[in-house]
Protein backbone atom coordinates (compact mmCIF):
# COMPACT_ATOMS: atom_id res chain seq x y z
CA UNK A 1 0.00 0.00 0.00
CA UNK A 2 2.77 2.11 0.84
CA UNK A 3 5.14 1.98 -2.08
CA UNK A 4 1.56 2.98 -4.57
CA UNK A 5 0.85 5.73 -2.56
CA UNK A 6 4.54 6.35 -3.43
CA UNK A 7 4.11 5.86 -6.86
CA UNK A 8 1.39 7.95 -6.87
CA UNK A 9 2.59 10.84 -5.21
CA UNK A 10 5.70 10.43 -8.22
CA UNK A 11 3.10 9.95 -11.00
CA UNK A 12 1.14 13.32 -9.65
CA UNK A 13 4.60 15.25 -9.36
CA UNK A 14 5.33 14.16 -12.83
CA UNK A 15 2.18 15.41 -14.13
CA UNK A 16 2.59 18.62 -11.97
CA UNK A 17 6.03 19.10 -13.96
CA UNK A 18 4.77 18.41 -17.38
CA UNK A 19 1.56 20.57 -16.92
CA UNK A 20 4.09 23.58 -16.31
CA UNK A 21 6.74 22.96 -18.58
CA UNK A 22 3.80 22.94 -21.25
CA UNK A 23 2.38 26.39 -20.07
CA UNK A 24 4.89 28.75 -21.42
CA UNK A 25 3.95 26.72 -24.92
CA UNK A 26 0.22 26.83 -24.34
CA UNK A 27 0.50 30.93 -24.01
CA UNK A 28 2.91 30.96 -27.28
CA UNK A 29 0.05 29.17 -29.37
CA UNK A 30 -2.25 31.58 -27.87
CA UNK A 31 -0.67 34.07 -28.26
CA UNK A 32 -0.08 33.03 -31.94
CA UNK A 33 -4.18 32.55 -32.31
CA UNK A 34 -4.67 35.46 -31.26
CA UNK A 35 -1.56 37.35 -33.60
CA UNK A 36 -3.57 35.17 -36.60
CA UNK A 37 -6.56 36.76 -35.91
CA UNK A 38 -8.13 38.67 -39.53
CA UNK A 39 -9.18 42.26 -39.73
CA UNK A 40 -8.28 42.88 -35.79
CA UNK A 41 -7.99 46.51 -36.23
CA UNK A 42 -9.87 47.44 -33.42
CA UNK A 43 -12.18 50.37 -32.97
CA UNK A 44 -10.06 53.15 -35.06
CA UNK A 45 -11.76 53.27 -38.48
CA UNK A 46 -15.71 53.17 -36.85
CA UNK A 47 -14.59 55.78 -34.70
CA UNK A 48 -13.06 58.27 -37.18
CA UNK A 49 -16.14 57.23 -39.45
CA UNK A 50 -18.59 58.11 -36.19
CA UNK A 51 -16.61 61.04 -35.34
CA UNK A 52 -16.78 62.59 -39.13
CA UNK A 53 -20.25 61.80 -39.31
CA UNK A 54 -21.01 63.71 -36.10
CA UNK A 55 -18.63 66.94 -36.75
CA UNK A 56 -19.93 67.72 -40.17
CA UNK A 57 -23.38 65.41 -40.97
CA UNK A 58 -24.17 68.10 -43.65
CA UNK A 59 -21.45 67.93 -46.01
CA UNK A 60 -22.49 68.28 -49.50
CA UNK A 61 -19.88 68.75 -52.33
CA UNK A 62 -18.02 72.16 -52.38
CA UNK A 63 -20.00 72.89 -49.18
CA UNK A 64 -18.10 74.60 -45.84
CA UNK A 65 -19.19 71.48 -44.03
CA UNK A 66 -17.31 69.17 -46.73
CA UNK A 67 -14.38 71.53 -46.27
CA UNK A 68 -13.87 70.93 -43.17
CA UNK A 69 -14.27 67.26 -43.21
CA UNK A 70 -11.43 67.47 -45.71
CA UNK A 71 -9.63 69.24 -42.80
CA UNK A 72 -10.23 66.64 -40.66
CA UNK A 73 -9.10 63.94 -42.73
CA UNK A 74 -6.03 65.74 -43.79
CA UNK A 75 -4.95 66.30 -40.27
CA UNK A 76 -5.44 63.03 -39.41
CA UNK A 77 -3.29 61.15 -41.95
CA UNK A 78 -0.51 63.46 -41.05
CA UNK A 79 -1.00 62.17 -37.33
CA UNK A 80 -0.39 58.62 -39.13
CA UNK A 81 2.75 60.10 -40.17
CA UNK A 82 1.84 60.25 -43.77
CA UNK A 83 2.93 63.67 -46.26
CA UNK A 84 -0.32 64.27 -47.67
CA UNK A 85 -1.12 66.26 -51.02
CA UNK A 86 -4.06 68.90 -51.33
CA UNK A 87 -5.17 68.27 -55.00
CA UNK A 88 -7.49 71.50 -55.37
CA UNK A 89 -10.14 71.71 -57.92
CA UNK A 90 -13.04 73.35 -58.98
CA UNK A 91 -16.48 72.83 -60.85
CA UNK A 92 -19.08 76.08 -62.29
CA UNK A 93 -16.88 78.18 -60.18
CA UNK A 94 -17.63 75.76 -56.81
CA UNK A 95 -13.96 74.46 -55.19
CA UNK A 96 -13.27 71.38 -53.05
CA UNK A 97 -10.23 69.17 -52.64
CA UNK A 98 -8.68 65.45 -52.87
CA UNK A 99 -6.38 64.46 -50.16
CA UNK A 100 -3.74 61.61 -51.54
CA UNK A 101 -1.01 59.75 -49.90
CA UNK A 102 1.53 58.40 -51.80
CA UNK A 103 3.62 54.92 -50.87
CA UNK A 104 6.10 54.21 -53.35
CA UNK A 105 6.60 50.62 -54.33
CA UNK A 106 9.77 48.30 -54.83
CA UNK A 107 8.16 47.66 -58.30
CA UNK A 108 7.66 43.53 -59.98
CA UNK A 109 9.96 41.30 -61.91
CA UNK A 110 7.19 40.58 -64.32
CA UNK A 111 8.19 36.85 -66.10
CA UNK A 112 7.08 36.83 -69.86
CA UNK A 113 5.64 34.25 -72.73
CA UNK A 114 9.28 32.85 -73.00
CA UNK A 115 10.43 32.61 -69.13
CA UNK A 116 12.36 35.77 -69.15
CA UNK A 117 11.96 38.48 -66.08
CA UNK A 118 11.83 42.19 -66.33
CA UNK A 119 11.24 45.14 -64.12
CA UNK A 120 8.03 46.60 -64.29
CA UNK A 121 5.99 49.44 -62.22
CA UNK A 122 2.52 48.94 -61.12
CA UNK A 123 -0.11 51.06 -59.16
CA UNK A 124 -2.99 50.45 -57.72
CA UNK A 125 -5.26 53.12 -56.64
CA UNK A 126 -7.57 52.73 -53.07
CA UNK A 127 -10.39 55.78 -52.90
CA UNK A 128 -13.63 56.99 -50.98
CA UNK A 129 -15.20 59.95 -51.30
CA UNK A 130 -15.85 61.95 -48.22
CA UNK A 131 -18.77 64.40 -49.04
CA UNK A 132 -22.30 63.62 -48.86
CA UNK A 133 -25.51 64.19 -50.64
CA UNK A 134 -27.43 66.27 -48.02
CA UNK A 135 -26.69 69.96 -47.37
CA UNK A 136 -27.11 72.28 -44.36
CA UNK A 137 -30.00 73.64 -46.17
CA UNK A 138 -31.89 70.28 -46.33
CA UNK A 139 -31.45 69.72 -42.54
CA UNK A 140 -34.50 71.06 -41.72
CA UNK A 141 -36.23 67.54 -43.57
CA UNK A 142 -33.28 65.75 -42.12
CA UNK A 143 -32.84 66.30 -38.65
CA UNK A 144 -30.82 63.59 -37.76
CA UNK A 145 -28.75 63.24 -40.76
CA UNK A 146 -25.24 62.63 -40.87
CA UNK A 147 -23.71 60.01 -43.84
CA UNK A 148 -22.66 57.49 -41.89
CA UNK A 149 -23.81 55.01 -44.52
CA UNK A 150 -22.72 57.77 -47.18
CA UNK A 151 -20.25 57.88 -46.56
CA UNK A 152 -18.46 58.39 -43.49
CA UNK A 153 -18.07 54.44 -43.50
CA UNK A 154 -16.20 54.00 -46.07
CA UNK A 155 -14.11 56.57 -44.97
CA UNK A 156 -13.33 54.96 -41.81
CA UNK A 157 -12.52 51.92 -44.05
CA UNK A 158 -9.75 54.10 -46.05
CA UNK A 159 -8.64 55.79 -43.00
CA UNK A 160 -7.84 51.95 -41.68
CA UNK A 161 -6.17 50.58 -44.70
CA UNK A 162 -3.76 53.99 -44.54
CA UNK A 163 -2.98 53.73 -41.49
CA UNK A 164 -2.23 49.53 -41.07
CA UNK A 165 -0.09 50.65 -44.76
CA UNK A 166 2.07 52.84 -43.12
CA UNK A 167 5.75 52.27 -43.24
CA UNK A 168 4.96 49.19 -45.25
CA UNK A 169 6.49 48.37 -48.39
CA UNK A 170 4.77 46.67 -51.72
CA UNK A 171 5.88 45.82 -55.23
CA UNK A 172 2.69 48.04 -56.24
CA UNK A 173 2.81 52.06 -56.52
CA UNK A 174 -0.14 52.53 -53.62
CA UNK A 175 -2.42 55.76 -54.14
CA UNK A 176 -5.04 56.40 -51.32
CA UNK A 177 -7.54 59.39 -52.23
CA UNK A 178 -10.06 61.09 -50.14
CA UNK A 179 -12.26 62.25 -52.73
CA UNK A 180 -14.06 65.42 -52.68
CA UNK A 181 -17.61 66.23 -54.76
CA UNK A 182 -18.14 62.30 -54.69
CA UNK A 183 -21.81 62.91 -54.77
CA UNK A 184 -21.33 65.83 -57.63
CA UNK A 185 -20.76 63.75 -60.33
CA UNK A 186 -18.14 61.87 -59.18
CA UNK A 187 -15.53 65.46 -59.73
CA UNK A 188 -12.83 64.49 -57.53
CA UNK A 189 -12.18 61.50 -58.98
CA UNK A 190 -12.08 62.44 -62.25
CA UNK A 191 -10.40 65.14 -61.63
CA UNK A 192 -7.44 62.78 -59.63
CA UNK A 193 -7.53 60.44 -62.68
CA UNK A 194 -7.59 63.09 -65.50
CA UNK A 195 -4.41 64.96 -63.58
CA UNK A 196 -2.30 61.79 -64.46
CA UNK A 197 -0.10 61.27 -67.65
CA UNK A 198 -1.36 58.53 -70.13
CA UNK A 199 1.42 56.79 -69.11
CA UNK A 200 0.27 56.59 -65.16
CA UNK A 201 -2.90 55.84 -65.69
CA UNK A 202 -1.55 52.67 -67.41
CA UNK A 203 0.26 51.12 -64.61
CA UNK A 204 -3.20 51.85 -62.53
CA UNK A 205 -3.68 47.73 -62.34
CA UNK A 206 -6.83 48.17 -60.24
CA UNK A 207 -8.74 50.67 -58.27
CA UNK A 208 -10.50 49.53 -55.23
CA UNK A 209 -13.54 51.71 -54.30
CA UNK A 210 -15.38 51.95 -51.12
CA UNK A 211 -18.83 53.22 -50.42
CA UNK A 212 -21.90 52.34 -48.44
CA UNK A 213 -20.43 49.69 -46.51
CA UNK A 214 -22.56 49.56 -43.02
CA UNK A 215 -26.42 49.89 -43.52
CA UNK A 216 -26.73 47.12 -46.58
CA UNK A 217 -28.14 43.66 -45.11
CA UNK A 218 -24.63 42.30 -46.77
CA UNK A 219 -21.37 43.33 -48.00
CA UNK A 220 -20.61 42.92 -51.67
CA UNK A 221 -17.76 43.50 -53.87
CA UNK A 222 -17.88 44.00 -57.97
CA UNK A 223 -16.30 44.59 -61.12
CA UNK A 224 -16.76 47.42 -63.06
CA UNK A 225 -19.20 47.48 -66.17
CA UNK A 226 -16.08 47.50 -68.60
CA UNK A 227 -15.88 44.07 -67.41
CA UNK A 228 -19.19 43.28 -69.86
CA UNK A 229 -17.22 43.69 -73.31
CA UNK A 230 -16.13 41.16 -75.18
CA UNK A 231 -13.12 39.13 -74.03
CA UNK A 232 -12.61 41.59 -70.86
CA UNK A 233 -14.82 39.16 -68.61
CA UNK A 234 -11.46 37.89 -66.66
CA UNK A 235 -9.24 39.98 -67.26
CA UNK A 236 -11.19 42.54 -65.73
CA UNK A 237 -12.00 40.42 -63.19
CA UNK A 238 -8.99 39.02 -61.99
CA UNK A 239 -8.81 41.25 -59.17
CA UNK A 240 -12.19 40.61 -58.42
CA UNK A 241 -12.02 37.10 -58.35
CA UNK A 242 -8.54 37.88 -56.07
CA UNK A 243 -10.72 40.25 -53.25
CA UNK A 244 -12.88 36.87 -52.85
CA UNK A 245 -10.02 34.41 -53.16
CA UNK A 246 -8.80 37.11 -49.71
CA UNK A 247 -11.63 36.13 -47.67
CA UNK A 248 -11.98 32.70 -47.90
CA UNK A 249 -7.98 32.10 -47.46
CA UNK A 250 -8.20 33.90 -44.47
CA UNK A 251 -11.14 32.64 -43.45
CA UNK A 252 -12.80 36.22 -43.04
CA UNK A 253 -16.35 34.93 -42.71
CA UNK A 254 -15.67 32.05 -39.87
CA UNK A 255 -13.51 34.08 -38.18
CA UNK A 256 -16.03 37.88 -38.41
CA UNK A 257 -18.99 36.64 -38.80
CA UNK A 258 -19.16 39.02 -42.52
CA UNK A 259 -19.02 37.20 -45.89
CA UNK A 260 -17.96 39.06 -49.13
CA UNK A 261 -20.72 38.34 -51.37
CA UNK A 262 -21.12 38.23 -55.30
CA UNK A 263 -24.22 39.93 -57.00
CA UNK A 264 -25.16 36.40 -57.90
CA UNK A 265 -28.96 37.60 -59.77
CA UNK A 266 -29.65 35.40 -62.53
CA UNK A 267 -31.54 38.68 -64.20
CA UNK A 268 -30.63 39.38 -68.15
CA UNK A 269 -30.84 42.63 -69.32
CA UNK A 270 -28.36 45.67 -70.76
CA UNK A 271 -27.05 46.41 -68.18
CA UNK A 272 -24.41 48.92 -69.73
CA UNK A 273 -26.04 50.03 -72.89
CA UNK A 274 -24.94 49.11 -75.24
CA UNK A 275 -27.71 46.96 -76.80
CA UNK A 276 -26.53 43.99 -76.10
CA UNK A 277 -28.04 41.51 -73.21
CA UNK A 278 -25.77 40.96 -69.90
CA UNK A 279 -26.17 38.75 -67.17
CA UNK A 280 -26.19 41.05 -64.21
CA UNK A 281 -23.69 39.42 -62.20
CA UNK A 282 -20.64 40.55 -60.15
CA UNK A 283 -21.32 44.06 -61.62
CA UNK A 284 -23.89 46.35 -60.27
CA UNK A 285 -25.99 49.44 -61.45
CA UNK A 286 -25.24 52.07 -58.36
CA UNK A 287 -22.59 54.11 -59.53
CA UNK A 288 -19.56 55.63 -57.05
CA UNK A 289 -16.14 56.88 -57.48
CA UNK A 290 -15.01 54.14 -59.36
CA UNK A 291 -17.18 55.47 -62.77
CA UNK A 292 -14.19 57.44 -64.38
CA UNK A 293 -11.63 54.59 -63.95
CA UNK A 294 -13.95 51.93 -65.17
CA UNK A 295 -15.04 54.40 -68.48
CA UNK A 296 -11.15 54.48 -68.88
CA UNK A 297 -10.97 50.76 -68.83
CA UNK A 298 -8.94 50.48 -65.60
CA UNK A 299 -10.13 47.24 -63.58
CA UNK A 300 -12.21 48.37 -60.41
CA UNK A 301 -12.92 46.19 -57.58
CA UNK A 302 -16.15 48.53 -55.68
CA UNK A 303 -17.15 47.50 -52.09
CA UNK A 304 -21.00 48.66 -51.04
CA UNK A 305 -23.54 46.69 -48.88
CA UNK A 306 -26.95 46.07 -50.27
CA UNK A 307 -29.04 43.51 -50.67
CA UNK A 308 -29.12 41.84 -54.53
CA UNK A 309 -31.50 38.50 -53.57
CA UNK A 310 -34.15 39.54 -55.63
CA UNK A 311 -36.07 38.62 -58.92
CA UNK A 312 -37.00 42.10 -60.11
CA UNK A 313 -34.30 44.17 -60.56
CA UNK A 314 -36.92 47.39 -59.23
CA UNK A 315 -37.46 45.33 -56.10
CA UNK A 316 -33.68 45.56 -55.33
CA UNK A 317 -33.36 47.99 -52.07
CA UNK A 318 -30.50 48.57 -49.10
CA UNK A 319 -32.15 46.27 -46.50
CA UNK A 320 -35.21 44.73 -45.90
CA UNK A 321 -34.84 45.11 -41.94
CA UNK A 322 -38.16 46.05 -40.84
CA UNK A 323 -37.20 49.03 -38.82
CA UNK A 324 -35.86 50.17 -41.91
CA UNK A 325 -38.13 50.65 -44.62
CA UNK A 326 -39.56 54.35 -44.69
CA UNK A 327 -37.63 54.24 -47.79
CA UNK A 328 -38.64 51.03 -48.97
CA UNK A 329 -35.35 49.72 -48.16
CA UNK A 330 -33.00 52.69 -49.18
CA UNK A 331 -30.99 54.10 -47.03
CA UNK A 332 -27.88 56.59 -49.09
CA UNK A 333 -29.78 59.51 -49.38
CA UNK A 334 -32.23 59.42 -46.84
CA UNK A 335 -33.15 60.46 -43.25
CA UNK A 336 -32.09 57.04 -42.11
CA UNK A 337 -28.30 57.52 -43.21
CA UNK A 338 -28.19 58.64 -39.42
CA UNK A 339 -25.65 57.23 -36.72
CA UNK A 340 -28.69 57.39 -34.34
CA UNK A 341 -31.18 55.40 -36.54
CA UNK A 342 -29.01 52.84 -37.75
CA UNK A 343 -27.25 52.13 -33.98
CA UNK A 344 -30.89 51.46 -32.87
CA UNK A 345 -31.61 49.09 -35.68
CA UNK A 346 -28.36 47.00 -36.50
CA UNK A 347 -25.98 45.08 -34.20
CA UNK A 348 -23.90 46.85 -32.23
CA UNK A 349 -20.65 45.92 -33.90
CA UNK A 350 -21.51 45.86 -37.36
CA UNK A 351 -19.70 49.78 -38.05
CA UNK A 352 -16.92 47.81 -36.56
CA UNK A 353 -16.61 44.57 -38.16
CA UNK A 354 -17.83 45.76 -42.24
CA UNK A 355 -14.95 48.96 -41.66
CA UNK A 356 -11.98 46.00 -41.06
CA UNK A 357 -13.33 43.45 -43.13
CA UNK A 358 -13.04 45.71 -46.58
CA UNK A 359 -10.02 46.97 -44.80
CA UNK A 360 -8.18 43.31 -44.40
CA UNK A 361 -9.34 42.44 -47.61
CA UNK A 362 -8.01 45.47 -49.50
CA UNK A 363 -4.43 45.22 -47.61
CA UNK A 364 -3.85 41.55 -48.24
CA UNK A 365 -4.95 41.83 -52.26
CA UNK A 366 -2.16 44.90 -52.11
CA UNK A 367 0.22 42.33 -50.57
CA UNK A 368 -0.69 39.56 -52.78
CA UNK A 369 0.90 40.94 -55.91
CA UNK A 370 0.49 41.24 -59.59
CA UNK A 371 0.04 37.85 -61.53
CA UNK A 372 2.98 36.46 -63.16
CA UNK A 373 5.32 38.61 -61.40
CA UNK A 374 7.48 38.73 -58.04
CA UNK A 375 8.52 41.40 -56.33
CA UNK A 376 11.84 42.96 -56.82
CA UNK A 377 12.81 42.84 -53.60
CA UNK A 378 11.63 38.35 -53.81
CA UNK A 379 13.35 37.96 -56.95
CA UNK A 380 16.57 39.22 -55.64
CA UNK A 381 16.24 36.83 -52.44
CA UNK A 382 15.75 33.27 -55.40
CA UNK A 383 12.27 33.67 -55.84
CA UNK A 384 11.03 32.69 -59.41
CA UNK A 385 7.04 31.74 -60.48
CA UNK A 386 6.23 28.15 -60.96
CA UNK A 387 4.31 27.54 -64.34
CA UNK A 388 1.05 28.21 -62.34
CA UNK A 389 2.44 31.40 -61.22
CA UNK A 390 3.03 30.40 -57.85
CA UNK A 391 6.22 31.67 -56.01
CA UNK A 392 8.83 29.29 -54.95
CA UNK A 393 12.71 29.51 -54.49
CA UNK A 394 14.79 29.89 -57.14
CA UNK A 395 17.11 27.01 -57.84
CA UNK A 396 19.54 26.07 -60.56
CA UNK A 397 17.48 22.96 -62.12
CA UNK A 398 13.79 25.18 -61.69
CA UNK A 399 14.85 27.79 -63.50
CA UNK A 400 15.93 25.41 -66.48
CA UNK A 401 12.67 23.42 -65.81
CA UNK A 402 11.04 27.07 -65.94
CA UNK A 403 12.55 28.17 -69.40
CA UNK A 404 11.45 24.88 -71.02
CA UNK A 405 8.31 24.74 -69.94
CA UNK A 406 7.35 28.14 -70.81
Amino acid sequence: MKERKRRNTKTTLLSLLLAFSLLPWAASCKKETEKTKVADYGTYGADFALELAKEFPYRSAYSAGEAGAGTLIRNELEKIGYKVESQAFSSNGKNSENYIVRITGEGFMQRDSSGEYSKVKKTVVIGAHYDSPISYDQRYNYPNYDGIQNNACGIGALMTIAKEMYGKKYGYDVIIVAFGAGSSNYQGASYFLNSLTEEEQKKIECMYCIESIYAGDKLYAHAGLSSLKDGKKYSFRRKLYEAYDVAYENSVYSQTGVDLNYNMSLLSFDVDGDNKTDMYREVTKVKSDFVPFDKASIPVVFFESSDYNFSKMEDMKETKNLALQDNNGAIRGTALDSSATLKEALDADRLKVRVNVVAFIVVKAVEKGSQNCVTVSAYEAGETLEPTAQPKKKTQQSSSDESSST
